[in-house]
């Protein structure tokens, strides 16, 4: 096969190094649309061919359950999510494997595969039991959101009204747990009380996957830099959104509107019928919609959050195959390097990149996992 013209140019940068993005959310496409993302699709934001062309051999793949998934009922969901992924795994391991370490990262990388991290996103996943979660680790999970849109009854959602001021007692339990287990601990969608009560309690570095600069767009899903500069204390790294709500303050009334729909009454199903609407949902959530920022608004987000945390604390977190309207220049994860080009504009040079696109967030999962 032979490569684009655009990937082989790159090939000084990205060819044998580690590009990363903490957060897609193509399991979902996989398990509910049965997608083959070993094939270019004219539909979502990622797939195998597009990945190598954006240089990212090494993403986080989010296996999502919908808060109105409650107890029992979200770890089933989140069994099938990994269920979905293994399949993949299985019938082409050639073109893709499981990874649970850096090093993992680095073997399954060197002769061209992507390597795939998974993470849990939602601590309303593990159902309130330290057990689930030690199985989740078990079954390769190496990551976890400790809430999404919801509080859960641990710990406090930046998108749900305070409940617990913070992490419960059980909450600190967790964190204590996964730094023990080797589990990344993962901030975004957390309230500003959770995170600063995570960062008291972890001994290890943590992650916001996927978090962009509130100075810049005021949603409460993104980090002031009183948190970016917290966060790089704790060694961990923001993996910049590019959701155009998170990026750009002109979308953000939308970016708005959506969470306080995504946190409305829900549906009191269960089984198959909970399973359809959450199809139902993924499919109108994903129809594409015009959008004011570009990918010179995500360069902003990543060149204020490394002036403000580090160039060692800034990483990449798309949230691709999750958002209905990415930037413009920034389509789908093919275009990662358009967001290089505008990122040198502004006076970085390649060593630089190779941190914020991938280097960053692989020496978080070396620290937290040992390997």
């Amino acid at each position: 096969m032979r490569l684009p013209i655009l990937f082989l140019a790159l090939a000084p940068l990205y060819g044998q190094t580690i590009g990363m993005d903490s957060h897609i959310d193509t399991a979902q496409r996989v398990l509910i649309d049965r997608a083959d993302i070993t094939q270019r699709s004219p539909v979502g934001h990622v797939d195998i061919p597009r990945l190598k062309e954006g240089g990212v051999n090494a993403p986080f793949f989010a296996l999502w359950v919908p808060t109105y998934y409650k107890g029992a009922e979200a770890v089933r969901r989140t069994l099938d999510l990994r269920d979905a992924m293994q399949r993949v795994f299985d019938t082409h391991p050639e073109m893709i494997a499981l990874a649970l370490t850096a090093a993992d990262v680095e073997r399954i990388t060197k002769n061209g595969r992507i390597a795939a991290i998974l993470a849990v996103e939602g601590g309303h996943q593990i159902d309130n039991d330290l057990a689930v979660l030690r199985t989740y680790y078990r079954l390769g999970i190496r990551s976890m959101t400790l809430t999404h849109f919801r509080n859960t009854e641990w710990a406090d959602s930046s998108t749900d009204k305070p409940a617990h001021n913070g992490l419960t007692a059980l909450g600190k339990e967790v964190v204590r747990e996964m730094n023990r287990l080797g589990m990344i601990v993962d901030v975004s969608h957390v309230s500003d009380k959770t995170f600063f009560d995570v960062l008291a309690v972890s001994t290890k570095p943590v992650i916001a996957s996927h978090s962009s600069c509130r100075a810049l767009s005021d949603v409460v899903r993104n980090m002031t830099d009183e948190m970016l500069q917290a966060l790089a204390k704790n060694g961990g790294v923001v993996g910049i959104n590019f959701g155009e709500g998170f990026v750009n303050q002109k979308d953000a009334e939308r970016l708005k509107a959506d969470i306080a729909n995504a946190t409305a009454e829900p549906p009191a199903l269960s089984g198959k019928a909970l399973d359809d609407y959450a199809a139902e949902e993924a499919h109108r959530d994903m129809k594409a919609v015009p959008v004011a920022a570009t990918v010179d608004d995500v360069a902003e987000h990543v060149d204020h959050a490394i002036k403000v945390a580090g160039i060692d604390h800034v990483g990449i977190g798309s949230d691709f195959d999750g958002i209905s309207g990415p930037p413009n220049g920034l389509e789908d994860v093919s275009k990662m390097p358009a967001l290089k080009a505008a990122l040198k504009k502004k006076g970085y040079s390649d060593d630089d990149l190779k941190k914020v696109f991938g280097l960053n967030t692989l020496r978080v999962l070396r620290d937290v996992t040992g390997k």
